[in-house]
Parts: C-alpha cells; structure tokens; sequence
C-alpha cells in the first residue's frame, strides 16, 4: 500500500481525531482515503469511494466452533479474525504463517501441545488470550491480533491483569514468537518464568499509527460473534 506524506497526514489527523469511535473512524478512514487517491488519479484505489469496509465480509461457513480441551498440557493459540485470510503478514512485514510456526515451535521446544482457534467475536488481543486461555486445557492461553500484538494469559486472571504482553507489534521478531511459545509451556509446567525482554521505541506508535488503524479496522470488520471461536490451523 503506497501512502504519500500527505495522504499520510490526512489519515492520521482522522484517526486522531476520531479514535474514541471505531465506526466513524473505520468510515472516515475509508472515505478519506479512496477520496484521497481518487484525485491523484492511482488505478484501483479509487473504487474504495463510498464502500463502508475495507474488505468483503469473509464466509466461516461450514466452520466449526472449537471446544474446550482437556488435555492438560495443551496451550490454545488465539488468532484475530483477519489472521491469514484478509491480513497475512504483521505490521512489519512478517509472515503470519511463520509467527505461527515460531509460536508453536516454542510450546513444542518445551514438551507442551497446541491447537489453534480464530477469535472471531472480539479484536482485543487482552480478551483473545483470556478466551482462548479458558479454552486451553492447559488454562494457559496466547492470543495474536493480525497485526502482531500479542498476550500470554491464565484463564482465571482478569482480562487485563495478563502474564505478559507485547504491544510493539512493529518491534516483533520471529525470535520473541518462539520465547512467548516457550514461556506459555513453562507456564503450563509451572517452572518459573524469566519475562522476554522487549524492545521499546516510544517512536513506534507515532511512525505505524495510521497502519495500526487501518489493520485494526480490517480485523474489527471480520468479526462474527455468533460463530464465536472457531477450529483454525492453515
């Protein structure tokens, strides 16, 4: 997605000034943006103009609900509703089929299982991995946005008292999804456990602000509450 600087300004000024409301930012967003690129003539773009999404509603037909585990050493990997259909790759351009392979070659590194499920009636990485915690036979539960957020958490935790969070997305590596499947397993173990280090840019937000918003919206717009949690593992 090619931006100019000052289409980049334009959108970042909406999300500003609208963040408190997802609908009328992901419609300001929308417009602003196929407006934008209407008038600078760029092919294809424009044809965004007076939709209200930014992709087709995905079809979960056929899917099927996930089920609570009972296995004990299981660890379910929540993943957001635009995981590997309408987003495939992170905020920084890793691909969504290795973060997987990385988390899950973690909790395996460790002698734990997984499963994974895609979170389809909520987009709050806090709440995805609470879900999927009390889903998790294990209770212990890692929830993954599309854009790369990620959350370790416990089943019988509040939805924002977690184990450990990692919200610079755009500072993720492929190393730090395997660490956070390995640390999910010595959670299920009950060994204890040394945080991952996380690198902190306090530049991050302001530089992927507007790509956070708009990944945010893609994934806001899968959702599908009445399928809930379904099985997932493309």
């Amino acid at each position: 997605m090619e931006m100019s600087e000052q289409l980049i300004q334009v959108i970042t000024r909406t999300v500003v000034e609208q963040l408190k409301n997802n609908e009328e930012l992901r419609n300001a967003v929308v417009r602003r943006y196929a407006d934008r690129n209407g008038q600078n003539g760029r092919t294809g773009v424009s044809s965004l103009a007076g939709k209200t999404r930014m992709r087709p509603k995905h079809s979960y037909e056929g899917s099927v609900r996930a089920q609570k585990g009972t296995d004990p050493k299981e660890i379910v990997i929540g993943v957001g509703a635009a995981f590997q259909t309408e987003i495939t790759s992170t905020i920084c351009g890793i691909p969504l089929s290795d973060v997987l392979a990385n988390v899950k070659a973690g909790i395996e590194e460790e002698g734990m299982t997984s499963r994974v499920v895609k979170v389809l009636d909520t987009s709050d990485v806090g709440f995805m991995a609470l879900q999927s915690a009390k889903l998790s036979g294990s209770g212990i539960g890692i929830g993954i946005q599309s854009k790369g957020t990620t959350v370790i958490h416990q089943k019988d935790l509040y939805p924002l008292t977690n184990l450990e969070l990692f919200p610079q997305a755009p500072l993720m590596t492929l190393d730090t999804y395997r660490k956070i499947g390995r640390n999910a397993a010595r959670y299920v173990k009950g060994e204890k456990v040394t945080p991952i280090e996380s690198v902190n840019d306090p530049m991050v937000r302001a530089k992927f602000q507007v790509k956070a918003a708009l990944m945010h919206i893609i994934e806001t717009e899968q959702l599908d509450p009445e399928r809930g949690m379904i099985v997932w593992d493309q």
